[in-house]
């Protein structure tokens, strides 16, 4: 089964809701829940699209290579995805390095085990059978900066499974973490120049002040208010801002 947006009829018109939903879903998050809050949406829609995923979480890839799960819908889950980071292998860092559409999907027991030590210790030590990752952005080059993973207790329980269902999902994901993190990019750039432009404000008055009360030039007054941040070990702003608040004691 594939995805294919000119049918008139099968599968997908009845998944179409299903992501018109989540979509709705991820421009409903509040700002303040941050990736989190948008991950969770995915977390839940994913666990209704894709058949035999009894557990799914979503994981980040640290600078370091290590696995953040961010989200999951189940305890084991977290467990999970550090196995993989313990054993050194697993599906998460497979779709996140595989070239193409980066996806990874194998049973965790049985001859076929597509990982063996991690298949052995998932399925023995926390009762998993299968496992279907997407890296995220799908397409992009790896290394990918995430995963969405879909666990099955069972060992067939993800044979059913669409691939291209699960990308989309992801796609959804990858695209909704990065606007997260843009609008966060943003706001913290938003927030640096306000905070310059009021220390320039206040280290401008501070100088005002100075030329007013000593009578210096405003490269004096400012070589002043350097000279005395490096004597106190004190940050210019603060300096200027004491000078300010206290200028009726000068």
């Amino acid at each position: 089964m594939t995805l294919d947006s000119t049918s008139d009829s099968g599968p997908i018109d009845g998944l179409a809701p299903a992501f018109v939903h989540l979509a709705d879903a991820l421009f409903a998050v509040p700002a303040d829940s941050g990736v989190v809050g948008v991950v969770e949406r995915v977390v839940d829609a994913a666990r209704a699209i894709v058949p035999g995923a009894d557990v799914v979480s979503v994981v980040l890839r640290n600078p370091d290579g290590r696995l953040d799960t961010v989200a999951a819908s189940h305890d084991v889950a977290f467990k999970a995805d550090a196995l993989q980071d313990e054993v050194g292998e697993g599906p998460s860092h497979t779709a996140m390095h595989r070239s193409g559409v980066g996806t990874s999907m194998g049973h965790l027991t049985g001859a076929d085990a597509s990982w063996p030590t991690f298949g052995r210790q998932a399925a023995e030590g926390l009762g998993l059978g299968a496992v279907l990752s997407t890296g995220m952005f799908p397409g992009g080059e790896p290394p990918r900066f995430g995963a969405l993973n879909f666990y099955s207790w069972t060992s067939d329980g993800l044979d059913a499974a669409d691939r291209d269902h699960a990308l989309v999902l992801a796609a959804h994901a990858a695209t909704a973490i990065a606007a997260v993190q843009a609008r966060t990019a943003a706001e913290l750039r938003e927030a640096q120049l306000r905070e310059a432009l009021k220390s320039r404000d206040v280290i401008g008055q501070a100088k005002g002040v100075l030329m007013e009360r000593r009578g210096l030039t405003s490269d004096e007054a400012f070589d002043l208010l350097r000279r005395t941040s490096q004597d106190l070990n004190v940050k210019l702003r603060e300096v200027a801002e004491t000078l300010v608040t206290r200028r009726g004691e000068l």
